[in-house]
């Protein structure tokens, strides 16, 4: 099942009070897909880009039941894990650069408006 949203959002506080600035994934590459930053990869990804919003990111759920849950919208958040390579600390700590890890489907994302937002 193809899907397509966003995994990070710029400029937006998460919920453990992080920002996410543009060009923190300027060198992004292409990581695995997983559920709940667990486990092995449950699809693949076929762009993982910054845009004018965030952090773009298209692929295909191959777990059956997971894809179900996807296409029903009973699962709709998208989370990154990360390495942080510059901060700046002030009121919020801003991620400037990150080596991005992997690009998960998550239940309840630490950023709110992290969702798959396509399901062709």
């Amino acid at each position: 099942m193809a899907f397509a949203g966003y995994a990070a959002v710029f400029d937006v506080v998460d919920r453990a009070g992080d920002v996410v600035r543009r060009g923190a994934f300027a060198d992004a590459r292409m990581v695995p897909l997983l559920w709940q930053h667990r486990g092995g990869a449950v699809g693949s990804l076929s762009v993982v880009a910054e845009d004018e919003r965030g952090l773009r990111v298209e692929g295909v759920v191959a777990d059956l039941e997971l894809a179900r849950l996807v296409r029903s919208g009973a699962v709709a958040g998208l989370s990154v894990g990360y390495r942080a390579l510059r901060v700046r600390q002030g009121s919020r700590r801003e991620l400037l650069s990150v080596a991005l890890v992997e690009v998960s489907l998550v239940a309840v994302p630490m950023q709110a408006l992290a969702r798959v937002e396509v399901v062709p």
